[in-house]
């Protein structure tokens, strides 16, 4: 039986647990506020808040419902666009309707839950974050000018009436239904325990479901299922003795905003804006990216770069691996039959200042990469390499760990004429294929220009300028 709260109501059902959320909402509970179009989690027409109680404190994240396993509701608190008011549109909603933010209007209850997001969560309600906010939402009438100007109007009117985070008084001024108040009591009132693991052999061990929602949606409604999405020893993170620990069950989100994982990689902000949209980050798990083995997952690049390593697990059994060990060919790991991925951890750079990811795409954001690619680097005083790590994604049928490379270069002064050699080495050990991303030629390009752009950050003068549209 899966347990939680929709809007102000108690739900208890016994639907598939694979059933999409979104689905149920709209077929079993007639609440058509949320809208089906991609069906791939892209557009955000069909947000909703996830609200969980943890650590002693409601946390509210935005979701696309679409690609959300009905399991993963369980001992939580889903808000759609009817349990946001209690009859009077709230100032959020007014606001786009006064700036126009709102034509055809197919795309705006996503719009409006993923601004109230920013409400409820921990940060301060300013114009940054509620763009940020509504980063993975599509409108294709409005141009979003008119929406940005919404947003405008609902900072102004927080500002003046000093709001900011305050529940009660976000409450008090309409921008809450009352009932959130309660919700709290009410989640832990719910037999919230973890459903039970589905032991047979042939249930899919689920967590945010991203990809294969996409890939397998037909598959993945009827599916057996054992889910791990918010199972309490896998959302763990922790730092001791220079090591970063954490479970495979916390997502992109949960790292972002983790202050532990902020330690153990400060500045890295920057990087998780590059990976998806927020309500896809708030879903993807890390331990789904891994062992998803694409070519170019972001996330497992940057662990490669990182030079992780995994813990994979079979009953009371586990056995650790470095990351780069576990990709054996196209979609092929080192995954023994009922092992699962447990934990990853990584050392902690000596010099955070001296870790890089970066991608190539179409677009900056809010897409897959062309060619990725992570480094680490440690250097001695006289510019000696005594440590480095460094990864590529879209240059082969694994995400790679770029050995021959590293090894061109550890224990020698680092020079032009070093990092010449070393690129010539790199264009030998990867083998690029053209597709849709681009044709092999560029992606060997691409890596070039991302290594060389790595370096480039440790010292500006390492490379002129003119050699770096070379060949």
């Amino acid at each position: 039986m899966i347990d939680f709260i929709l809007n102000n109501q108690r739900i208890k059902t016994a639907a598939p647990p694979g059933t999409a959320v979104l689905d149920f909402v709209r077929k079993q509970r007639q609440l058509t506020g949320m809208k089906l179009v991609c069906k791939e989690g892209e557009c955000g027409a069909c947000t909703m808040l996830v609200g969980e109680w943890l650590n002693d404190r409601m946390i509210y994240k935005s979701m696309t419902s679409c690609i959300m396993p009905l399991v993963n509701a369980h001992g939580k608190h889903l808000l759609t666009i009817e349990g946001l008011s209690a009859g009077d549109l709230t100032p959020i909603q007014q606001a786009m309707i006064d700036t126009t933010g709102t034509q055809c209007g197919f795309c705006t209850p996503g719009f409006v839950v993923s601004m109230t997001g920013a409400l409820l969560n921990s940060r301060h309600t300013n114009t940054e974050n509620f763009l940020e906010a509504i980063d993975g939402n599509i409108c294709r009438c409005t141009g979003y000018k008119s929406i940005e100007r919404a947003i405008g109007k609902i900072v102004d009117d927080l500002r003046e009436k000093q709001l900011d985070n305050d529940l009660l008084a976000l409450i008090n001024a309409n921008y809450l239904p009352a009932y959130l108040a309660d919700i709290p009591t009410r989640l832990k009132a719910i037999a919230s325990e973890f459903p039970k693991a589905n032991t047979d052999a042939k249930a899919i061990r689920l967590g945010g479901g991203t990809d294969l929602y996409v890939q397998r949606p037909n598959e993945m409604y009827e599916a057996d299922i054992n889910p791990v999405f918010s199972r309490p020893d896998m959302r763990e993170i922790k730092i001791e003795n220079g090591v970063c620990t954490f479970g495979a069950a916390l997502t992109m989100g949960d790292l972002y905003h983790s202050p532990t994982f902020q330690k153990a990689l400060p500045n890295s902000d920057y990087l998780f804006r590059l990976l998806s949209s927020t309500q896809i980050r708030n879903m993807a798990t890390i331990g789904g990216n891994l062992v998803n083995a694409s070519p170019i997952g972001d996330f497992t690049i940057l662990l490669l770069g990182l030079n992780a390593a995994i813990e994979l697990r079979k009953e009371r059994d586990s056995r650790w691996i470095d990351l780069k060990d576990f990709y054996l060919d196209y979609k092929k790991m080192d995954l023994q039959e009922g092992e699962y991925l447990m934990n990853i951890r990584f050392q902690l750079p000596e010099n955070p200042g001296h870790f890089y990811f970066d991608k190539i795409s179409q677009r900056k954001y809010l897409d897959i990469a062309g060619v990725n690619s992570a480094m680490t680097l440690r250097l001695e005083e006289d510019k000696t390499i005594a440590e480095m790590h460094l990864s590529a994604g879209g240059v082969g049928p694994i995400p790679q760990y770029l050995t021959k490379t590293i090894e061109s270069m550890l224990g020698q002064q680092l020079t032009e004429t070093l990092l010449d050699k070393a690129l010539q080495v790199l264009q030998s050990e990867i083998s690029p294929i053209s597709d849709a991303r681009g044709s092999a030629d560029y992606k060997r390009m691409a890596l070039r220009q991302l290594v060389i752009a790595h370096f480039l950050k440790v010292d500006e003068n390492i490379y002129p300028v003119e050699k770096l549209i070379g060949a």
